[in-house]
Order: structure tokens, then C-alpha cells, then sequence
């Protein structure tokens, strides 16, 4: 916001607009002065005058002011000090009354002219003032601006860290657990005659099995290949499958029937926000069921997840309100969000809690479609030469915690 000048600094700028207002000032007082005079005579001369004088020195300048105070002292005593229109020596009571107007004028001249600097010095510090806050604010759009970017970097950069260790995982530990098993199997074979030896390998090939299944449960949750495979529908079947199961919250997942793949990036933040959102209710909500309904549209994705459990409760919701400092896993929903030009909104009483998430998304091409759907069967294949070389049965459906993983 720009500070305007104050109206004499204005004023002050042009020279002729200064002296035109001082002469226009003391017109005004004689005229009045003029007027009065029926009734005031010639005592009194200078009641109209002060009041022009002080004018001009606050508002023109101590020059405007000195002419001003000069004219109207030649005005008075042409026309109100006896001896009227001439200008002879005025008696001993006129002259003091003139010395008296002279001195008054000087003071007021010299007190206008202090003000009005004292204002113009005040009006150069604001803008000053002005400007440096501008600049500051420049800094703080910056700063913040970065802060966004290095946000948008940092989820990204965990994203992509959790893919990569999920694959390292599922493609060399779990694979050598899967021989390790194997192996284990094949000796307990061998000495099924000595009975403590075998109960001790087969402890360790369930302890064995028990550590593969947790592997690949981690792998999984750390970023199920189901996203990058076929799609975030599918994605989410299977989480809500496994995740009613062990928490005995029954969901309902309500799902576009023709609903095709997005960009990656919008597929992981809808995958990860519904996560958290479960998350949080077998966490807090104390809710038997659970309400997931998807909806897309030409420009966006909207995600309502909703409850019937005991809400946030009101001193929460009003700390929330007041410092913007929501727990991590709201903020991490609402910056993965945000990254994406979505928002975040959450609604709460003591009936339940709705969490709406909307995601503005571009039309996938059909080349990309087809591009997942060729990566997903080599995927596959290759998975498939893996298990036929280690003669392996086929996996069983993994067994899944409750709790996604996210705080």
C-alpha cells in the first residue's frame, strides 16, 4: 500500500500553486474582513487575517506566508485604518496594532514552516519505511516460494526412495528367503528320523516364512506395485480388502466402473491420502465402518473419506483453526495435495469426521496406457522365469498390518 504525501508536501512541490493559494487565501480574509466591516468599523482589522496567515504557513511555505502578511497589511491600512485609502503615518494605536500584526505573522510563519518540514521529514521516513517493507516482502515471497519448491522436492524424492527400497526388497531378499525356505524344507525332509532337529528346522522355516511375509508386507506398504502396475483402482481394492480384514471396520469403496490411470504423481498422493485417512480412524475415530467414494470429472478428482465415529474434538479443531498446525499426517496429505493444485478440506462434529480431497488431473493419453499395460506383462514375466528357476508354489495373498506406516 503506497502512503499518499500529506497536503501540504503536495503543495509544496509547485512553486506557482503555492503562491497562487497564499494570494487566494488572503483575497478570501479581506473580502470577509470587508464584510464585517458594517458592523466591526475599523476596529478590529486583522480578525480575518490571522486566520490566512496561518493557512499560508502551514499549507504554502514561510514565502507564500511573508506575501501574504505583507499584502494584507497594505489592504488593511488603504482600506481599514484611518486615514482611509491613503497611506499616511497611521496614529500611535494603528502602528501598534501593525507591529502587533507583524510580530504574529513572523510567529505563525515560523511555527507553519516548522510543522510543515517536521511533516515532510515524517512523510519521507514512511516511505522509506514503505519501500523497505516492500522489499521484505519480495524476500519473504521468495523464501517461501522456495520453501514450496524444496517441499514439492523432498516428497518426491521419498516417494521415489520408497520405491526403489520396495523393489530391492521383493526383488533380491524376498527372493533369496523364498530359496533359503526351500532349502530348509528339503533338509527337514532329510531328517525327519532325528525328531529335535527337525522341529528346530522346521521353527526356523516358519520363522523364515514369517520374515518373508513381513518383507513383502513391507515392501508393499512402502509402495504397493499394484499402483505402478495396473493403477490406483485396483491399489485401493486391495488395501481396503486387507485393511477391513484386520481392522473389522467395514469399508465401502465406492469406484468410477470406467475409471483409467492418472499421472503417477496424482495416483500416489489419492493412494496415500486414503491411507492416512484409515489410518486415522481405526487410529482415533473408534468408527465400526468406513464410507470411500471417488468421483471424477473432466478437470479434477474428488476423494471424500468418511466416519461415524466421535470426531475431532472441539479444542483440536480450534488449534487447528488458530495456528495451522495440524498433525504430520493431515500436513503431509494437505502438501502432497497442495503440490498438485488440490486442497485438502476436513469436517468434523461428535457423529463423525469427512475428509474431501479434490485433485486436478490431465487426461492420460492412450500411448501411456499402453505403455503401463506392456511394462506391467514384462513385469510379470520376469517375475514368472524368477519363480519357475527356484521352483517355487505360488504366493500366497500377503498378510498386511492394519496401520499404514504414516504418522
Amino acid at each position: 500500500m503506497t502512503i499518499e504525501a500529506p497536503l501540504p508536501t503536495r503543495i509544496s512541490k509547485k512553486s506557482v500553486v503555492r503562491y497562487g493559494i497564499a494570494l487566494l487565501a488572503t483575497a478570501v480574509a479581506l473580502l470577509a474582513r470587508l464584510t464585517l466591516n458594517p458592523f466591526l468599523g475599523d476596529s478590529l482589522p486583522y480578525i480575518t487575517l490571522f486566520p490566512a496567515i496561518a493557512f499560508c504557513a502551514w499549507y504554502c511555505g514561510v514565502g507564500p506566508s511573508i506575501l501574504s502578511g505583507i499584502l494584507a497589511l497594505i489592504a488593511v491600512r488603504y482600506w481599514l485604518i484611518p486615514p482611509l485609502h491613503s497611506f499616511g503615518v497611521p496614529g500611535t494605536p494603528q502602528a501598534i496594532g501593525i507591529l502587533t500584526f507583524l510580530l504574529v505573522s513572523s510567529f505563525l510563519a515560523a511555527m507553519g514552516e516548522s510543522r510543515r518540514r517536521r511533516e515532510e521529514a515524517l512523510w519521507a521516513a514512511q516511505g522509506e519505511l514503505e519501500e523497505a517493507v516492500q522489499q521484505r516482502t519480495v524476500e519473504l515471497d521468495r523464501t517461501n516460494q522456495n520453501l514450496r519448491e524444496l517441499s514439492a522436492r523432498l516428497l518426491q524424492l521419498q516417494d521415489d526412495e520408497r520405491r526403489r527400497i520396495a523393489r530391492e526388497l521383493h526383488d533380491s531378499v524376498g527372493q533369496m528367503l523364498a530359496a533359503l525356505g526351500m532349502n530348509l524344507a528339503a533338509v527337514g525332509t532329510d531328517l525327519e528320523r532325528l525328531t529335535e532337529i527337525a522341529n528346530t528346522v522346521n521353527d526356523s522355516a516358519g520363522l523364515v516364512k514369517e520374515l518373508s511375509k513381513e518383507v513383502r508386507t513391507i515392501s508393499h506398504l512402502l509402495h504397493p506395485p499394484l499402483l505402478d502396475e495396473v493403477g490406483l483402482a485396483s491399489a485401493l481394492r486391495w488395501y481396503v480388502e486387507g485393511f477391513s480384514q484386520r481392522s473389522k471396520i467395514e469399508v465401502d469403496l465406492e469406484f468410477p466402473a470406467n475409471f483409467g490411470r492418472l499421472p503417477r504423481e496424482s495416483e500416489t498422493a489419492i493412494f496415500r491420502t486414503v491411507q492416512e485417512c484409515l489410518t486415522n480412524i481405526h487410529r482415533h475415530s473408534e468408527s465400526p465402518t468406513a464410507t470411500i467414494r471417488i468421483a471424477a470429472s473432466d478437470s479434477h478428482i474428488r476423494v471424500e473419506v468418511a466416519d461415524r465415529g466421535k470426531g475431532i474434538p472441539p479444542e483440536k479443531q480450534f488449534e487447528m483453526a488458530s495456528t495451522g498446525t495440524p498433525g504430520v499426517g493431515i500436513r503431509g496429505m494437505r502438501e502432497r495435495l497442495r503440490q498438485l493444485g488440490g486442497s485438502l478440506d476436513i469436517h468434523s462434529n461428535g457423529k463423525g469426521t469427512l475428509i474431501v480431497a479434490q485433485v486436478p488431473v490431465a487426461d492420460a493419453s492412450s500411448s501411456s496406457t499402453v505403455a503401463a499395460l506392456e511394462a506391467c506383462s514384462s513385469l510379470r514375466q520376469e517375475r514368472s522365469s524368477v519363480s519357475s528357476t527356484y521352483s517355487s508354489p505360488v504366493a500366497e495373498p500377503m498378510d498386511l498390518p492394519i496401520e499404514s506406516g504414516m504418522n
